[in-house]
């Protein structure tokens, strides 16, 4: 498998050099400290170094747990550029934890380019598993959760929030998303109108720490009740919403569809999509996507 570095095309490879040592990707605590798995004590007290995002937060961590282990720093700003003195020490035979502030690592967090490079070398990668927020919401929200869509962070300014938004309104599937406590409010706001405020979403706050709250309600309730107590607008968050589901207005009639599939026999999907809603008045993003069902691209 190929994929890009810095631009350069790498080979990904699945055959691991036994001569290496192993990267762990090794799953801590979200908040609650009797969270972590007993697997993930011992492979953090046997390697002989533990990649962290914030050597400081992770400090207490360790100490906690009585770990020694050394640590040394792996975050966004220099995992690309110093992801080569790890390897370095997997090759040498070291095995390595690779852990994030909280939860399981690259979940919207660091640690990506550090495993795609262990990868390419032909370093064996572990996952350590354990806690991870955007999970724990959903199994216990009591929203659809057989299939859905892990958003992680939306653009921080209200512009890009709002167009990310936009392109996901008819997604399908329930929406996991995490929000900074001091935007909570804001995308909760604009979530409401672009989605619809009859929308059902959950506010999940501090999983498994002291004040852990989860809150279900419409979206134009849950703003409401955000913006009511400033309590609810700190902490971790994450916020889930229901997926779309088709109105009447959104179904398309026979006439609709024939005229559809009379287009795509000539016309590519996005011209016939268009000229369809033209001929019939139904909604074109429905007609687009019957399109892609009916004729994959």
């Amino acid at each position: 498998m190929r994929v890009l570095r810095e631009g350069i095309a790498v080979t990904v490879s699945d055959t691991v050099n036994s001569s290496f040592g192993t990267l762990f990707v090794v799953a801590t605590p979200i908040g609650n400290l009797d969270d972590i798995t007993a697997r993930a004590l011992r492979i953090l007290g046997e390697v002989s170094l533990i990649a962290a995002e914030d050597t400081r937060h992770s400090a207490r961590l360790l100490q906690h747990f009585g770990i020694g282990t050394p640590l040394a720093a792996c975050h966004e700003h220099n995992e690309r550029a110093d992801g080569g003195r790890f390897l370095a020490r997997l090759a040498a035979g070291e095995d390595i934890a690779l852990i994030s502030d909280a939860g399981t690592p690259l979940i919207s967090d660091p640690g990506f380019h550090l495993v795609r490079q262990a990868r390419a070398a032909g370093v064996r990668v572990t996952p350590v598993p354990g806690a991870c927020a955007a999970v724990a919401a959903l199994s216990a929200a009591g929203l659809p959760s057989d299939r859905f869509s892990f958003e992680g962070f939306l653009p921080a300014k209200r512009a890009g929030r709002r167009t990310r938004l936009e392109t996901l309104r008819e997604e399908a599937r329930t929406m996991v998303f995490y929000e900074a406590p001091h935007r909570i409010l804001e995308c909760l706001q604009d979530m409401a109108e672009l989605f619809g405020a009859e929308r059902q979403a959950v506010l999940a706050r501090e999983i498994t720490k002291t004040f852990e709250t989860i809150k279900g309600l419409p979206l134009a309730e849950l703003a409401l009740w955000v913006s009511q107590d400033e309590n609810q607008q700190r902490g971790e968050c994450v916020v889930l919403v229901a997926g779309h589901q088709p109105s009447s207005e959104d179904e398309l009639d026979a006439e609709a569809i024939k005229v559809l599939d009379l287009l795509l026999a000539e016309l590519p999907i996005k011209r016939a999509a268009a000229l369809a809603a033209q001929i019939t008045g139904a909604r074109k993003n429905r007609l687009y996507e019957l399109a892609l069902s009916r004729k994959p691209q």
